[in-house]
């Protein structure tokens, strides 16, 4: 009886010789050593065989200044200067950088512990940007009574925003190593409207010469054809300036105005194609009432005779009106 329970024993007092106690397994756990090994760097800064704390103070004394140094970017000409700390919230933790070396397996350089918001980074390139760019000119024209000038385009210039974001970030990630002066060249931009487009943004166009009455028609930038007209008797003068043609009708009523010239029309309308309709055949609306149209008054054409408007031979207002969309340019001095 005690020879078996000893064989019963034997074996729970093997197993207990075999098992360390969990207070055995933590003692033996890998502890920080005290001190940097031998050949371990932080941002090119040796720090073998120092503690913690002196590490640490190393790096702020060593690194702090150096991170901290401001950025220069070179753009259109000018620079620009970046402040790491005020416009990119940058932040170099010298406590964890010498943690770092302290754990290091192997000679080498660990790197630096930085931060820095690459939002604010984004902000201070796109606060930059307006100041370098240039807006591209579309091609113009200038309209004069009897020719049409083109001002062609040009190009302008543009900050590319994200990638000079990207160099700046990566400069700051990089610690002491990267320059802090970055130079980038600006990207050109192009118009919208380039010259080859006028002739179609302008593809007909009207001048009206009230000094000589004549109306000159203009197609795709040149000149095209000539009508002798009639315009407004001094108290009745034709406006002047740039407008266009904003309506268009054939035989068109005629709403009398409310002036003492109508007589006893006045207030009335008149319809289109009627014998008592000034405006014959056809009708180009400009602005106010006044309008290009036809007469039944050809001795007036070549004369300041009308009441504003500008008035043409019947055939000829008919063959002005098929060669004039809706909307083009009408130049009258």
């Amino acid at each position: 009886m005690s020879r078996a329970r000893a064989l019963i024993v034997l074996p729970a007092a093997l197993l207990a010789a075999a098992l360390p106690t969990a207070a055995g397994a933590a003692s033996k756990a890998p502890k920080d050593p005290t001190n940097v090994p031998a050949g371990v760097t932080a941002g090119g800064v040796d720090l073998s065989g120092l503690t913690l704390a002196d590490a640490q103070a190393r790096l702020e004394s060593a690194i702090g200044t150096k991170v901290d140094a401001k950025l220069t970017l070179g753009a259109a000409g000018r620079p620009w200067v970046l402040d790491p700390v005020a416009d990119a919230k940058l932040k170099f933790d010298a406590l964890t950088t010498a943690k770092r070396a302290l754990r290091a397996r192997q000679p080498g350089d660990v790197g630096l512990k930085l931060s820095h918001s690459k939002l604010a980074v984004r902000a201070w390139v796109a606060s930059i940007a307006p100041k370098v760019a240039k807006a591209p000119r579309n091609a113009t024209v200038k309209i004069t009574l009897t020719h049409i000038y083109r001002k062609r385009a040009a190009h302008g210039r543009a900050l590319n925003q994200k990638d000079v974001a990207t160099q700046i970030d990566a400069a700051l990630d990089d610690g002491t190593n990267a320059p802090r002066t970055l130079h980038t060249k600006l990207v050109r931009t192009s118009p919208q409207v380039n010259a080859n487009d006028l002739a179609k943004l302008y593809g007909t166009v009207i001048t009206v010469d009230k000094s000589h009455f004549k109306l000159r028609l203009f197609k795709n930038l040149k000149f095209s054809k000539s009508y002798m007209v009639a315009v407004g008797q001094p108290q009745y003068p034709t406006p002047s300036g740039l407008f266009h043609i904003q309506d268009k009708q054939v035989d068109p009523v005629w709403s009398v105005p409310n002036s003492p010239w109508a007589g006893e029309l006045q207030g009335t309308t008149v319809e289109g194609g009627s014998a008592a309709n000034p405006l014959k055949a056809r009708w180009m609306g400009i602005v106010n009432g006044v309008g290009i149209h036809g007469t039944g008054e050809d001795y007036s054409i070549g004369s300041a005779a009308s009441h504003g408007c500008i008035r043409m031979h019947v055939a000829d207002v008919k063959d002005l009106f098929t060669r004039v969309p809706v909307g083009t340019p009408v130049l009258i001095k």
